[in-house]
């Protein structure tokens, strides 16, 4: 081993100048598992240029589980040659031509979590200096097959302390399925909660997890609810061997309706989370496109003040309102959330959202369209499974 199991050395990784907004990009993960290659890799990046989502600010495009070999080859993690026949290097370099950077996968444990290629454990220093080589920009550091007796926090401290000594700026994402008070002092980005699946269930009960950690967000360091499912489907699990179907339990079989999409992407936004977009950007659909590249949703998201928005009203049947601050006086983003089966309707009052009562001026995001001045309050039909997202701005 590199180092001991129980080293710690006290370091504030946020201090690294990166993600003052929340990361932006795709992830392979949700759609094709370790279902990798070169030429897929290729291919999305295309698809985002020529889509608009590189423009709308998704840069980072990361390679999860499965890229690797399942041993180590003189002591080093090695690519798939099969997957990644010019290995790793070349794939950032593609990604670097084309304005994107790039994001890779390891794990704090023995083996990644779907337990076919090599941990960094006891390797973090060989594995930080050999991505920091290979021109990563992003590394998602998960939490599965660690190693024994070994602790947590010091596994990701180690990790941390070693990206640091390479000099690259790498964005570190603390994989670990659950907030710890000493996350923020360690990641740029942690996950606050168990795997996001393509269920509305799902979505909602991330959404009541990750929202009280509002206190925690901000510019450099991002509660991560986990990546988005949005314009994910089921798909059958095409490779043979596996002990479960990771499809259906990862990822989900439902899939999300464009209400429930929209709401999904708007309480992302709210909550100032990482937007990491999971689904196949080469093929999807022209209402799954504009939700993704909703400028002004997306500036919700990228707000510089970096505020994650908080509960403001709630209601015994599935009515919600959530409010964030952003830059400028007394301005907020308000999402008025139906969780119910039928159309409702939601009035947000100033007062519960922070501005002065008088007169205030409304938008709606997605809509995009200024809907008048009101006094007091706004009042608007929300769909089932829906959210109306406004932007309120007082005198």
């Amino acid at each position: 081993m590199e180092t001991g199991c129980g080293q710690k050395q006290p370091q504030a990784l946020t201090s690294n100048g990166l993600a003052q907004t929340p990361p932006m990009g795709w992830n392979s993960w949700n759609t094709f598992q370790d279902r990798l290659s070169d030429i897929l890799i290729q291919q999305d990046a295309d698809a985002m240029v020529t889509n608009g989502m590189r423009d709308a600010g998704y840069q980072y495009i990361n390679l999860d589980d499965g890229w690797a070999l399942p041993d180590r080859v003189n002591g080093h993690i090695q690519a798939d040659p099969l997957k990644f026949p010019q290995g790793i290097k070349a794939v950032a370099d593609y990604l670097h031509a084309r304005g994107f950077k790039f994001g890779i996968y390891a794990d704090r444990g023995a083996k990644t979590c779907l337990g076919k290629c090599p941990g960094s454990y006891g390797h973090e220093t060989t594995d930080a200096v050999d991505f920091a080589s290979w021109g990563v920009d992003y590394i998602k550091y998960d939490n599965c097959h660690a190693g024994f007796l070994s602790n947590q926090e010091a596994d990701y401290q180690r990790m941390g302390n070693a990206i640091a000594a390479t000099g690259r700026p790498m964005v570190y994402s603390i994989c670990a399925w659950e907030f710890k008070n000493w996350m923020p002092s360690l990641g740029n980005l942690w996950r606050t909660t168990w795997d996001i699946t393509n269920q509305w269930g799902s979505v909602i009960s991330i959404i009541d997890l990750n929202e009280p950690l509002a206190p925690y967000a901000g510019p450099g360091h991002w509660n991560d609810p986990d990546m988005l499912v949005v314009g994910c489907s089921y798909t059958p699990n095409l490779q043979a061997g596996r002990v479960f179907d990771l499809v259906s339990e990862l990822v989900g079989g439902e899939g999300l309706s464009d209400n429930e999409c929209q709401a999904h992407f708007s309480l992302w936004a709210m909550m100032a989370a990482p937007l990491i977009a999971g689904n196949d950007v080469r093929t999807m659909p022209d209402s799954i496109r504009k939700i993704l590249l909703n400028k002004e949703v997306i500036a919700v998201d990228q707000d510089p003040l970096g505020k994650q928005c908080v509960e403001a009203w709630k209601d015994l049947t599935g009515l919600y309102v959530y409010s964030k601050e952003l830059r400028g006086k007394n301005t907020r983003a308000v999402a008025l959330m139906n969780r119910t089966v039928n159309q409702e309707v939601i009035t947000v009052q100033w007062k519960d959202i922070g501005l002065p009562e008088g007169k205030a001026k409304v938008r709606d995001l997605w809509k995009h369209a200024d809907v008048g001045v009101y006094t007091n309050n706004y009042t608007s039909p929300v769909p089932p499974h829906g959210v109306v997202l406004l932007l309120v701005t007082a005198n």
